[in-house]
């Protein structure tokens, strides 16, 4: 009986030993890069704590003079198959930033052509792709000299790139064209070009036993899954406004689909089944964007574009544990595994160059529309950020704070009734939902058209 016990217990603690190896690790890094601040925030996934931030160019409105030298709108994110490598993509100065991960030091950059969004390494890392999103190429980069090798002519406005683990296919969605071209990677030929629901792809992912990709729609709020074997459409979900992006985790044994659904501030899980079933929708911080799993598939990191902020998911328990403040609207994520052989691993950081945002929801006053905005505090300015959506199209709308009867500004929704714009002043008294200087009831408020304020006849007022 002793032998038997004593069996128990060793068998009980190697248990509990794998379990905590299985966990992410000291050597281990998450990063976020900030579209807003310009920087690349490092975390340890351990202590679920900020490290610093790669400083890779200054926050907005700090930019705009023409001596200005650094990378504006840092926003994709790539890492090499050796981890070695971390690739930073930044669309307002069509650049790719190459970053030692052991160092936080750039070895090199690359400018491109206009607007480039994503990029990745080939399954070898002999090559580094990135999509120029405001053209139609691939620029293929050799990161080794960071410099541009050659150009592959893909759809108008392609959106990312993925590699098959085989080395052998490369897929590439768009952002203006209902299309997937398939790549050989060998040759840069495309060699199929797979139809979709929808122009607008950000995202794909490539499940954990290689036989899909999952692609984002995010002006539809739909995923597509496409075969990597017959490379034909297998089927199309209905998942929620602002789809963003998508990773999977291996859980007991199965696999899963965490998905950020921006327009919700929610990750909808999924069973990655023939028919995908909806098993939890977890709530996050504001704007859920970029998405990441641990490789050990025991967490799940969401970027909050509108938070500052990346949410931990326990994926055992399906919930929020933790929230670590990062850079200004954090876009894509990566969580890229033994980078750090020894210390700290914060060399070359710089302590957070931002603050806290005040986030204020927008509903509609009777029926239709929807919106949000983001107050960001810029030193002696600040930065209000205003999202619309599902309005009139192609029709004008007046934004005033605190009952102010001139409007802030003034914004035309698109032919989908969705209209953006940051204003940049002294806002932080107006802006605030308990301003003193209030005089109504609703401290921001959406106005159709020139017409003066008036909450009672608002298009849409502040939560």
């Amino acid at each position: 009986m002793k032998k038997s016990t004593t069996f128990f217990a060793v068998a009980a603690t190697v248990l509990f030993v794998n379990s905590a190896w299985a966990l992410p690790t000291s050597h281990d890094r998450v990063y976020t890069a900030d579209q807003n601040s310009n920087t690349v925030s490092v975390i340890d996934p351990v202590s679920n704590t900020l490290l610093g931030q790669i400083k890779l160019g200054n926050q907005r409105p700090d930019l705009l003079s023409p001596l200005y030298k650094g990378q504006i709108n840092v926003h994709g994110m790539g890492f090499s198959p050796d981890h070695k490598t971390l690739l930073v993509i930044s669309n307002g100065s069509n650049s790719a930033t190459f970053i030692d991960t052991a160092t936080n030091e750039v070895k090199g950059t690359t400018y491109l052509g206009r607007s480039p969004h994503e990029g990745f390494f080939t399954a070898d890392g002999k090559e580094a792709w990135v999509v120029v999103r405001g053209e139609d190429y691939i620029s293929v980069i050799d990161p080794t000299t960071y410099k541009e090798t050659s150009r592959i002519q893909t759809n108008l406005g392609p959106g990312m790139v993925i590699f098959h683990p085989d080395g052998k296919l490369a897929f590439v969605v768009s952002s203006f064209t209902p299309k997937v071209d398939v790549i050989d990677v060998k040759t840069h030929k495309i060699i199929k070009k797979i139809d979709v629901v929808s122009p607008f792809s950000p995202f794909l992912q490539i499940t954990p036993d290689n036989s899909e990709i999952w692609m984002t729609h995010k002006d539809v709020g739909k995923i597509t899954r496409i075969s990597t074997k017959t490379l034909e459409v297998t089927g199309v979900m209905d998942v929620g406004f602002i789809t963003n992006h998508i990773s999977f985790a291996n859980v007991d044994g199965k696999t899963f689909a965490y998905v950020t659904v921006g327009g919700e501030n929610v990750v909808k899980v999924y069973t990655t089944d023939k028919t995908a079933k909806l098993v939890k929708t977890i709530p996050v911080g504001a704007l859920p964007h970029g998405i990441w799993t641990s490789d050990d598939g025991s967490r799940v990191y969401v970027g909050l574009e509108n938070g500052d902020a990346v949410d931990v998911i326990d994926t055992a328990a399906n919930k929020v544990i933790k929230r670590i403040p990062v850079g200004q609207a954090p876009q894509a994520m990566a969580f890229v595994s033994n980078v750090v052989s020894d210390g700290k691993g914060d060399s070359n950081l710089v302590s957070r160059v931002n603050v806290d945002p005040t986030n204020i929801a927008l509903k509609a006053v009777k029926e239709g529309g929807r919106g949000f905005v983001v107050l960001r505090n810029l030193g002696v300015v600040d930065a209000l950020e205003v999202n619309l959506f599902k309005l009139k199209p192609e029709t004008v709308y007046s934004v005033y704070l605190n009952g102010v009867d001139a409007p802030a500004a003034s914004f035309k929704t698109d032919p989908n009734g969705k209209a953006t714009g940051t204003m940049i002043a002294p806002l932080r008294q107006l802006a605030k939902p308990d301003a003193k200087a209030s005089t109504m009831k609703n401290s921001i408020i959406v106005m159709e058209g020139n017409a003066p304020v008036n909450a009672k006849k608002a298009v849409l007022v502040n939560l």
